[in-house]
């Protein structure tokens, strides 16, 4: 007989007999404000995948914010990942064997070191551009950085694509922003619920990458947010890739045409024909307009109040502690994927400077030719592709360390580490390649070529001391020197981590303060 953990209040935990229905894991339930949840105990962990934090937003409630999920009877089975949400699934982002998709996908997934009690919580929002991947990916695992950091591990589920990042509150009864909105009621899950898994809801750290990492700097202005987080990470966030109302309506009503319905028949379209002309559209606008996403948050003076970076240069955001950062070689990855979300020739990174000039009238005629001068080389296609790294990556997050560093406790970070394999290819440090380092797992995807001339040994040796500073953090810990005006001190994370004063003096100056982005 296996022993079972069950909580009776709060936290506390008593144990009773029981006989295993299936394996040899361990069942564990926690007690939730709607119901009790099993999981499982699996080498030390405790893990509940696919637990409910929101009702099924489907029906009346697609296009809707998130409602409350029912409560129930009995214990509710939280052995199998819930649905991922509706996208293509054969796109650039793979879909794990074993998953499956649907529009009933609000759910989260819990890791845990078994029998833990009141430690801090890890929240994690995934990336993908706002309309791919899920929490349930291999990469997201969390059971290396629960056990070796003793935290609490939570991965978020959010609607995607057009029905999570399109605004179609200008065509009627429809909410804004729905994707965010489920984020931040994923978040109250968490201070309500957490504590059942082992976790301290006041010690809640908020981290994402990519589109995830967009996500929890806009969150960061949200007022609906506030106190539902107390330390933010931001890995490579597209700060400025935030759009106004205006330009948000046209590209939803856009996607009514390529979907060939009326906004009235939204609720009844086919989640086939959504998802086709949702990749008809993430395809088109960028292509159109370099440099811009067709999926992202959108200002609506009530979530998102304002522009995020803006907003920080006001100080109006949430005075938490702000982990940020980029990778060295962001934009490789889009050229070799041929994806259009970046613009990765000089033609392309001129049209993009002239997009931004019809945005902002009152730009010097000469700032393109300002910043593209501190390129050794432009127009050659590396210059262009690094140009493009920064305007979407590195200088949104240099003028978000820049302001809250006068409000928070800041830290700033270049992840530089490469294999040999991504260095000989000229990849090198590419967008999302932190992400195993940050969760010890390394070979999931098939057939990855990472580690083909080698360089494991290494990797791991940097994702331990990577996995250290985050875990730090969220601990209340300085991970390394903080970032201020006056040093501008940055961590270098290689083979050898080093703290650098400024090391992107240049690129300030040639950028300058005034936030270029597309409104």
């Amino acid at each position: 007989m296996h022993r079972q953990m069950v909580p009776t209040e709060g936290i506390r935990w008593t144990c009773r007999d029981y006989a295993p229905s299936a394996g040899d894991h361990e069942s564990v339930i926690a007690q939730t404000l709607y119901g009790q949840v099993q999981g499982i105990v699996d080498d030390g962990v405790a893990v509940w995948k696919g637990v409910p934090y929101a009702a099924p937003p489907v029906g009346d409630l697609r296009l809707r914010a998130p409602r409350r999920p029912a409560a129930w009877a009995g214990v509710r089975d939280a052995t199998e990942f819930g649905h991922i949400a509706p996208q293509t699934q054969h796109g650039p982002l793979p879909i794990d064997p074993g998953l499956t998709v649907g529009e009933d996908c609000l759910t989260l997934n819990v890791w845990s070191p078994a029998g833990a009690r009141g430690l801090p919580v890890m929240v994690w929002i995934h990336g993908g551009a706002y309309y791919l991947g899920n929490s349930a990916q291999r990469v997201y695992d969390g059971r290396k950085l629960v056990t070796e950091g003793q935290v609490v591990l939570v991965t978020v589920g959010y609607r995607l694509g057009a029905l999570g990042f399109l605004d179609f509150s200008a065509f009627g009864d429809f909410d804004s922003n729905v994707g965010l909105r489920d984020q931040i009621a994923a978040l109250e899950w968490v201070r309500d619920n957490i504590a059942g898994f082992g976790g301290d809801p006041s010690q809640v750290t908020l981290f994402g990458e990519s589109a995830g990492g967009g996500s929890v700097t806009t969150l960061m202005v949200s007022p609906a947010a506030a106190g539902l987080f107390h330390r933010v990470i931001a890995e490579s966030s597209p700060a400025t890739s935030v759009y106004g109302a205006q330009r948000a309506s046209s590209i939803a009503e856009r996607f009514l045409e390529l979907a060939g319905v009326e906004a009235s028949g939204l609720r009844g379209l086919d989640i086939g024909d959504i998802v086709r002309a949702t990749g008809e559209l993430v395809q088109e606008i960028p292509a159109k307009v370099p440099g811009t996403l067709a999926l992202a948050p959108v200002v609506d003076r009530d979530l998102v109040p304002h522009y995020p970076v803006a907003a920080f240069q006001k100080g109006y955001q949430h005075a938490v502690p702000l982990l940020i950062g980029t990778n060295h070689d962001e934009s490789s990855m889009f050229k070799l994927m041929k994806s259009p979300l970046m613009p990765i020739t000089p033609d392309k990174v001129h049209e993009m400077f002239q997009a931004i000039a019809e945005d902002h009238p009152e730009m010097r005629s000469d700032e393109e030719v300002e910043v593209t001068s501190a390129y050794p080389g432009y127009p050659t296609k590396r210059s262009a592709l690094e140009i493009s790294r920064d305007a979407a990556f590195r200088m949104p997050t240099l003028w978000i360390a820049e302001a809250h560093s006068r409000r928070a406790r800041t830290f700033l970070y270049r992840f530089d580490q490469a294999t040999p394999f991504l260095k000989i290819t000229r990849l090198g440090a590419m967008h999302g390649t932190e992400v195993p380092y940050v969760f010890g797992n390394f070979g999931v995807v098939p057939k990855d070529p990472t580690f083909k001339l080698g360089g494991r040994r290494t990797a791991e040796a940097v994702g331990e001391r990577l996995r250290r500073r985050w875990v730090d953090f969220a601990y209340g810990r300085d991970p390394w020197a903080p970032y201020d005006e006056a040093t501008r001190t940055t961590l270098l994370i290689d083979k050898h981590d080093t703290e650098v004063d400024d090391p992107d003096r240049e690129l300030r100056r040639a950028w300058g303060e005034e936030i270029l982005g597309f409104t």
